[in-house]
């Protein structure tokens, strides 16, 4: 090819700089941009507006407008009373409120239960905030001393507190102790499946298969109902193992299970250049692991792993098919009182449990995305 037919593909001439980025656009500028940019993304802007509006001015009425705030009996909330159409009843949800919290835990010793939450808030608190200092012994009340220390404030029995049986124990208290113990027991378990599963000792390999595998393809229901009704029967007539007890070791060898998975799928993800530069400087599996493949690993499958948290602390609802009455069993079972029996009372108890869940869950999902945001920016 000639110099002057190369010419005729070579800029004679330097391109004119670019202005630079915008770092801070007006709000009007973005969403002209980024919401209605395009005749498509303009008509379905207006159709999601328009959908959303005709969803959330029924719930805003139902919650907020229409709502009665005050009263002491059912008739408080009826039409015929208040003189219009009536939304939520909220004195049910105040007269109900100590059995939705606490189930049937006796009231003097509600304190013991208050006591957990503020301590559990006061050592998970800054493990949130990654500027605190001190992480490692943090995590290690959290984890190791905290549980413990709970254990024995809830079920009482010694140093002079009164024992509680956990069939007393019900609403909000037992979901998060089924779901605090269900996520903090079962993600060390499904590390270590995960481990196994990819492990070169084929014993080890296929008792972590055999494992999984069960779990995985049993029913949640059926592992409850096993735990509470069927497990008492392979036990020694002296042992006897307490409900609550037997479902939450059910919960966290099912959820197990499922981390197991997404876990190795982190593991999968790392490049085998980490394994063998690793080796090479002679560290041990366990080092290697735990210092260099397990911390990428776990930032690659944190999505995955909070979305099993969050449906783990949803299916917490389950344990009322065993007689173990979470949140939404004490909502069912307050439903019976026929002191509160009004034609909207069902909705406003499904409406403050299903804000509640909203809320927890939410703030799980916003939380982990921070994290990741933070661990993506290094």
């Amino acid at each position: 090819m000639t110099t002057a037919s190369i010419s005729g593909f070579v800029r004679g001439e330097m391109i004119a700089a670019a202005p630079p980025p915008r770092l801070h656009a007006s709000l009007l500028r973005q969403i002209r941009e980024r919401l209605f940019n395009s005749l498509g993304n303009a008509t379905l802007t207006v159709l999601g507006v328009l959908l959303l509006g005709s969803l959330a001015w029924p719930l805003m009425k139902f919650v907020l407008l229409d709502a009665v705030w005050r009263g002491a009996e059912r008739t408080d909330c009826l039409p015929e009373t208040v003189g219009h159409e009536v939304g939520a009843c909220w004195p049910f949800i105040a007269a109900k409120f100590d059995q939705l919290m606490y189930g049937f835990y006796p009231a003097d010793q509600r304190w013991r239960v208050n006591l957990v939450y503020g301590l559990g808030a006061l050592l998970g608190a800054p493990l949130l905030v990654p500027r605190v200092p001190y992480k490692t012994l943090n995590a290690t009340l959290f984890f190791g001393i905290f549980p413990i220390v709970a254990g024995l404030l809830l079920v009482g029995g010694l140093f002079g507190l009164m024992e509680v049986e956990t069939r007393l124990w019900g609403g909000l208290l037992v979901t998060l102790v089924i779901s605090f113990t269900g996520i903090v027991g079962s993600l060390p378990l499904g590390v270590l499946l995960a481990l196994g599963r990819r492990s070169d000792l084929p014993v080890v390999r296929s008792a972590s298969v055999v494992f999984i595998e069960f779990w995985r393809g049993v029913p949640l229901i059926t592992v409850l109902f096993f735990a509470t009704y069927m497990l008492p029967l392979f036990l020694p007539g002296n042992w006897k193992i307490d409900g609550l007890l037997r479902v939450l070791i059910g919960v966290i060898l099912f959820s197990a299970a499922y981390l197991a998975e997404v876990v190795r799928a982190g593991l999968q993800a790392i490049p085998r250049g980490q394994f063998e530069g690793a080796m090479a400087l002679g560290l041990g599996y366990w080092r290697m692991m735990s210092l260099i493949i397990l911390p990428q690993a776990l930032r690659l499958v944190i999505p995955g792993l909070v979305n099993s948290f969050i449906a783990l602390f949803k299916d917490t609802t389950l344990v009322l098919i065993v007689a173990i009455f979470d949140l939404l069993g004490q909502l069912r079972a307050s439903f019976s009182d026929p002191n509160w029996a009004t034609p909207v009372t069902l909705f406003t108890g499904f409406a403050f449990t299903g804000l509640i869940y909203f809320v927890v869950s939410f703030a799980m999902s916003r939380y982990a995305l921070y994290t990741e945001q933070r661990l993506n920016a290094r």
